[in-house]
């Protein structure tokens, strides 16, 4: 059989006429009853009807799925806001400007379990002696500025990368941009690091990230 330009007929066409026919099998009730099909669980054959119970199934138990991935995402974000929140407190009751610097890089990495959290500022005058001062190449102060949202993901070719030991195992990362509140202009950066491949994953989305960045950067710049 062809169709009427004598092109081959195909699944395509096949699968275009019943959707824009939906009352073929309304006419053709017989050949709907005697459809077969093969079960991809039992390998038996089954009706059209059972297949499609099971494919609606199949698609109930992923959404449950997914329903229950994002409960524990949420309890899982409500921990870390609840645990910033406490490390917020202790950044503004600290009375040595200088000594934020290392206590964001300790405190995240407790309270967010990760193996290593690195923190670079420049073009603040109160960080200048600083081991967490850095007078960045081009390279990095570019790859900071063009950074539009923090980075989460698998670990990469990263410039910042350099600010960790070169033995860590970084699996996978965040990086995330710091920046003055009024301009908008980079006063550095931060690398989260972990073992896990799926601590950060390209899924997870960055609100969070730009959360903790807006408060990292807010208590730095008691060291403008």
């Amino acid at each position: 059989m062809s169709t009427a330009n004598h092109r081959p007929l195909t699944e395509d066409d096949i699968a275009a006429y019943l959707l824009g026919n939906p009352d073929f099998f309304e006419r053709h009730a017989d050949v709907l009853a005697t459809v077969q099909l093969t079960s991809p669980h039992s390998h038996r054959a089954i009706s059209l009807q059972e297949r499609q119970a099971e494919m609606l199934r199949a698609r109930i138990r992923e959404l449950e799925l997914h329903g229950a991935q994002l409960v524990r995402h949420g309890q899982h974000n409500a921990q870390v806001l609840a645990q910033l929140d406490a490390l917020t407190l202790q950044w503004l009751a600290q009375s040595e400007a200088r000594a934020l610097p290392e206590q964001i890089e300790q405190g995240l990495e407790r309270a967010l379990q990760l193996q290593a959290v690195a923190l670079r500022v420049w073009g603040l005058p109160g960080a200048v002696d600083s081991p967490h001062a850095l007078v960045p190449d081009e390279a990095v102060r570019q790859h900071v500025a063009d950074m539009t949202e923090p980075y989460c993901g698998a670990r990469r070719d990263d410039p910042t990368l350099s600010w960790l030991a070169p033995d860590l195992g970084v699996a996978s990362m965040a990086c995330v941009p710091l920046r003055h509140d009024a301009s908008g202009q980079a006063l550095g950066a931060m690398v989260l690091a972990s073992h896990d491949s799926q601590r950060f994953t390209a899924d997870m989305g960055t609100a969070l990230l730009q959360r903790l960045g807006a408060l990292v950067a807010a208590a730095l710049q008691r060291l403008a």
